[in-house]
């Protein structure tokens, strides 16, 4: 059929020949109606094709592209199963854990999207704060995407979220804009603490994304009272309550666990063992480092926390067991490449080689993209094409970061007590 050949003309395009079509955000010819029906069929930034005068696009270019991009989409759900690592359990019954996760080209490439715009928005806090933009602390998640993408893929912002300090991804996959995120870091009121918090004190209550927290190992009770407000409201939720290795030998993580066990709430404890608590080894700072058992009397599991479908195949069977049966504890096996926060370098406790290796090796951004190339289900243009797409979104989210307003005066005694706002008696200026 023509969509089938303009699928093919459209796809050697994709992979960097020259074949005469243009996005329509790069100003395809077209009427205005045209235009409306481009829009209308969700084609804007669809490879099209114009056959009429002068290369201008008419409605049956439209619909020849419409088809086309039906058969590439349902091309693009076609099935591919991918075999994980067993994982390590504690007290768990092994006989119904995934050896295998099942996904598709459109998922992969969704995923592969919002890992790269994670690593990229935490580059370029790196260089904001290098540059001295950056007030506070800073600690970055680069090396860890894979957690986060997991957790939201198997998951929903019916699902409630805590995390600890390394919270900037976290409230841009929980829906915020990237320029809102950076902008907090720069102080600035288009954040979501309106500049106030930092790089520490994200939020976002509307989609149940209850903020990094700047205390080691507090979000783990506060992961546990919201898992208690989703069993009192029965509304089917989860709370996961994320902290890391250094946080796993924190007191009230065992509080919080004995009553989440009582009371059979309905709470995942992550445990991100990224091998480091600051500076400190795992094997330098805990007597256990099977982090995932240490629940004692509520199971767990171990994952690789470098592989997304490891951990969203992981995440559900949790999510099923809590929901079920109360809490469960996770490891997850992960590496951060940044040092604890910006102020450390990062290479005085390991070497640049065990770094460099782990990004060689297990990087959890170059896994999917290993998937897509390595099973023929995307091209290196195609892979290409969403990287500069990326790259450019998170480079005018810095502009639009550094040119917002900060907080204006009157914000400064605003937030430190509920209900109506009483402006406090003040020295004279």
């Amino acid at each position: 059929s023509r969509a089938r050949a303009m699928l093919s003309v459209l796809r050697r395009g994709r992979a960097g020949h020259a074949v005469g079509a243009r996005p329509m955000s790069l100003m395809v010819k077209a009427s205005p109606t045209v235009q409306r029906l481009i829009r209308a069929a969700g084609l804007e930034s669809y490879p099209l094709t114009g056959t009429g005068p002068k290369g201008i696009v008419t409605d049956e270019d439209v619909s020849v592209a419409k088809a086309a991009k039906a058969v590439e989409d349902e091309a693009a759900r076609q099935p591919v199963t991918i075999d994980l690592k067993p994982l390590k359990v504690h007290n768990l019954d092994e006989s119904y854990l995934p050896t295998s996760a099942v996904t598709n080209k459109a998922e992969l490439m969704q995923y592969y999207e919002t890992m790269y715009t994670m690593r990229r928005m935490e580059i370029a806090a790196d260089v904001l704060y290098k540059g001295k933009f950056v007030a506070g602390f800073c600690h970055l998640y680069d090396g860890q995407e894979a957690i986060g993408m997991g957790i939201e893929a198997a998951t929903t912002y019916g699902d409630s979220i805590v995390t600890s300090y390394r919270d900037h991804t976290y409230q841009y996959t929980r829906g915020d804009k990237i320029e809102n995120v950076l902008g907090e870091l720069l102080g600035k009121y288009i954040g979501p603490a309106k500049g106030k918090g930092g790089s520490m004190h994200m939020y976002r209550a509307q989609s149940n994304f209850y903020g990094g927290n700047g205390i080691v190992g507090a979000q783990t009770s506060l992961g546990a009272g919201l898992a208690f407000a989703h069993k009192y409201r029965n509304d089917g939720g989860v709370a996961l309550t994320l902290y890391g290795d250094g946080a796993a030998n924190q007191g009230q993580l065992f509080e919080a666990v004995n009553m989440a066990a009582l009371w059979k709430l309905p709470v995942i404890f992550v445990c991100e063992n990224n091998q480091y608590g600051m500076g400190t080894s795992t094997n330098r700072g805990s007597a256990s480092t099977d982090y995932y058992s240490r629940g004692q009397y509520i199971p767990g599991l171990k994952v690789d926390g470098m592989n997304i479908l490891a951990v969203r195949e992981a995440v559900r069977v949790a999510k099923a067991h809590a929901l079920a049966h109360g809490p469960i504890m996770m490891e997850m096996d992960t590496y951060r490449y940044h040092g604890h926060s910006m102020s450390d370098p990062g290479i005085t406790y390991r070497t640049r080689d065990e770094v460099s290796g782990i990004r060689s090796t297990r990087d959890p951004v170059d896994l999917v993209k290993s998937w897509l190339v390595g099973l023929e289900l995307a091209t290196e243009a195609e892979v290409k094409a969403v990287e500069q797409k990326v790259r450019k979104e998170v480079e005018a989210a810095v502009a639009k970061a550094k040119a917002a307003s900060p907080p204006p005066r009157e914000e400064l005694t605003r937030d430190i007590y509920s209900g109506p706002y009483a402006p406090p008696r003040m020295c004279n200026l």
